[in-house]
This record gives C-alpha cells, structure tokens and sequence, in this order.
C-alpha cells in the first residue's frame, strides 16, 4: 500500500532518538513492532510503501503522526534563529511518532546514561525475554521460551516481538532484570511494573491527563524524573509542548543560546539555567516545542557524526 507524504523521512525519524523498535532490516527497509502490531515500511521520495494488513493501515498512519501538517509547523521557525532554521531543514522529514506510553515510560527509564545502541539492545532484550512473538502480521502466540541471559547476550532467535505488558513484565524478578545489563535501572523497572500490575500507575488515567497534570503524576513514581517525564510526554503522549532536556540538549542550549544573553544566564542556578533559555528562545513555539527540540538533538548529532539507525 502507497500513500504520499511531504516532510517525511524514515532514516531521519529512525535516528531521531524517539523510537527504538525501528529496525533497518535491509537498506532502505523498516521494520516496526508497535502495540503487538507488525509493520514493513520502505519509501521513495515522498511515497511511503505500508506493508501490513489492511485493518492495520489507519494504524499506522496515526503512529507516524501523518495527519499533521509538519510543513507548517517548519515554516513557524524564527528566520532570526540561524541555528533551528538550520536544523530544521536538515531535519525536515521527523515526526513524532505516537508510541504506546508504557514502552515508553520503560524505555526512557532504560534511556538514563545509555547510548542509542546499548537502548535498543535492552529494549530488544527485554521484548525477546517478556513479551509475545508475533508470527505474522496477522496473528500472535505465546513467546517460545528465551531466557533473560540469552536475550542480553546476542538477542539471539529470529521473529518480532511485542514490548511486554505490565503484567508480563512483572513477572520478572530483579535478578533476571539485571541480567539483561540494565544496572541501577533494573529496581525502577521492577517497581514501575509492580505498580502498573497493581493499579497505582494507572495508565489509562495517565492518557486523559494534559501536558501539566501529566508531568506531575508521571515524576511521583520510583525512577521517573522530569527529563525522563517529559520523554514520555512527548514520544508517548503526544504533549508536542513537552521538551525534553539530556546532554545533547543541555550541550546545543549552553554553546547556542547561552551566550546571547550571557549576564543574565550567569545569575541563574543550574536547575533555573536551561528552563529560562527554553522560554526564552523556544516558548514562541507554543504547541510543538517538542518538534524544535527534536530538530535540534538530531541535527547537532547529524553534525557529530553520531545519527546513528
């Protein structure tokens, strides 16, 4: 199935550092496991060749955000910002993809002081182990034994996977979460999940809330801090206003932003510095802060040469 699309880019959106299920299977060629759903894509130019079942099309269109005009929100950058306008147009095909809030919630949380590879292989590692292999596109079947061990060591094994549910998450005790290497995350993890299973996290809850409310219930949890919340904001609800700040941002706002108002950033205590410099210079993008954002992180890593796919 084609459908045409403007301001679409899959190795663009695959480098992003939004999606971690996004696999290049072959050059050109995508792979994408979403809500227990399959998905082959492949585009050229602006057309974008949908390979899944047809009752899974709306799907996916949804999932890459496709009813939203990006060509608008880019011509919304300030001409007196070199840098974003600069960005943005080496970043013009990303969108932000509308992924399932509790991978979400998981996979940031496994973000925390991990590269984009050693991401993937963790929240591949943790799907091979705990969630469902899809056989095809049409339908599942219980996940064929894969040990934690054996997952973490070479995710050996072939077929698609579904990111585990609470429930099945849970299941897993804190030794085996260890052993898939995820270190001090793994006690935030086991408890996150313990409170989903449970009720505590409601996570049906958590979709009606908005930007605000939802930040405050998403940092009362164990291992959920502001940067990780607002993650979850942005990739798994789809709070486009949310804007996340890691090292990447921090080191493009302190070189970029930082010295055209030098004296006034200097008064200011580390925890007020980079929110002031987001009002300041990105508060006129109100509704899609979130989009500025991620033109800024892919771009400043296009330029250090470390857009990984």
């Amino acid at each position: 199935m084609y459908e045409t699309f403007f301001n679409f880019d899959l190795r663009q959106i695959a480098a992003s550092g939004q999606c971690f299920r996004m696999r290049e299977t072959t050059p050109g060629v995508y792979t994408i496991v979403s809500r227990g759903r399959l998905l082959t894509v492949s585009q050229e130019g602006p057309k974008v060749a949908f390979d899944c079942p047809e009752v899974d099309l709306s799907y996916w269109k949804e999932y890459f955000d496709c009813a939203t005009d990006y060509g608008r929100i880019q011509s919304m950058v300030s001409p007196k910002d070199p840098y974003l306008t600069a960005a943005a147009k080496a970043g013009q095909g990303i969108r932000i993809l509308r992924q399932e809030p509790w991978e979400m919630i998981i996979t940031f949380v496994i973000s925390q002081q991990k590269t984009i590879p050693k991401i993937r292989e963790a929240v591949e590692a943790l799907s091979r182990a705990y969630g469902t292999r899809l056989e095809t596109a049409l339908e599942t079947k219980p996940l064929a034994a894969v040990s934690p061990r054996t997952a973490a060591q070479g995710l050996e094994g072939e077929g698609f996977y579904a990111f585990p549910t609470p429930e099945q998450l849970n299941r897993a005790s804190l030794e085996e979460l260890s052993a898939l290497k995820l270190g001090y995350r793994a006690k935030y993890i086991k408890k996150l999940c313990a409170d989903a299973a449970e009720g505590r996290l409601d996570l049906n809850l958590l979709e009606t809330l908005d930007y605000s409310a939802a930040m405050d219930y998403l940092t009362g949890f164990y291992g959920i801090g502001r940067k990780v919340a607002n993650c979850i904001c942005l990739f798994g609800l789809h709070h486009i206003e949310a804007f996340p700040v890691d090292t990447w941002i921090e080191k493009i706002l302190k070189n970029e932003y930082y010295p055209k108002h030098p004296r006034k950033y200097a008064a200011l205590p580390k925890a007020q510095l980079y929110p002031a410099i987001i009002r300041d210079f990105f508060g006129r993008y109100r509704g899609c802060a979130g989009v500025m954002q991620q033109y800024i992180f892919y771009y400043e890593r296009l330029r250090q040469n470390r857009a990984e796919v």
